[in-house]
């Protein structure tokens, strides 16, 4: 099927054009992908292409996910070059969103999310991560203490608390992500949270928190909060 150059296409239709005139915010995500791919192939234009890398790679933010090599072999079109521009765009959303703010004031699950969620989402494996906090929760550093599997990571309590004891940590937030953008805790999950609620007793360090990232899903809260769910 013969698709439609973009320069062919109404002036108001064309995604360069289109955010110029309303911002980047009134673009659709193959839109947005389509102003870095540039150009088409024979009958097929860089909307197209987008869209159907969007559906390859199971939208934006699975597909933020790929590496350059993957995300050539999703649909043809797509070279090293333009592949690593997409990667390079993906990587400095995550950047920007991680660092909004320098030392963050992190005492809220919603508030974490907002500030790592991005950075999480983007992975397709389990990392175990502790963030540490001062006496006015601000973030002091988030420290990655476990890197596992699609679906496991596993840690013991000494490598979780080692970094709070390093950096005088007053309080810590433990963090991990669910792959398959479920948020819901697994048993090892919950019995982790216990072991380590006793263990921050004992040392005098205040766990504030055990937070799942999980990927945003028809409106459902895309985080679970063992504290806001009254498990801490």
């Amino acid at each position: 099927m013969q698709t439609t150059r973009i320069l062919e296409m109404p002036a108001a239709e064309r995604p360069r054009e289109k955010a110029e005139r309303h911002g980047f915010g009134a673009l659709t995500d193959a839109e947005l992908l389509a102003i870095f791919i540039r150009t088409g192939l024979p009958g097929k234009n860089a909307l197209s292409i987008a869209a159907e890398l969007l559906q390859a790679g199971g939208g934006l933010v699975p597909l933020s996910r790929a590496n350059p090599a993957e995300i050539r072999q999703k649909v043809s079109g797509i070279g090293k070059a333009k592949s690593l521009e997409l990667a390079a765009a993906f990587e400095i959303g995550i950047r920007l969103a991680r660092n909004r703010e320098e030392r963050p004031i992190l005492d809220t699950a919603r508030k974490i999310y907002d500030v790592f969620g991005p950075e999480f989402q983007a992975l397709n494996r389990e990392s175990l991560r502790v963030i540490l906090l001062d006496t006015k929760l601000r973030l002091i550093l988030i420290e990655e203490v476990a890197l596992g599997s699609i679906n496991e990571c596993i840690a013991h309590p000494r490598e979780i608390f080692k970094p709070c004891v390093i950096h005088s940590a007053y309080a810590m937030v433990l963090v991990h992500n669910h792959p398959s953008g479920d948020p819901q805790p697994s048993a090892a999950d919950r019995r982790l949270t216990s072991v380590l609620r006793e263990a921050a007793t004992m040392m005098q360090i205040q766990l504030l928190d055990h937070l799942i990232m999980g990927a945003p899903d028809d409106g459902h809260q895309p985080y679970f909060s063992f504290r806001e769910a009254g498990l801490l």
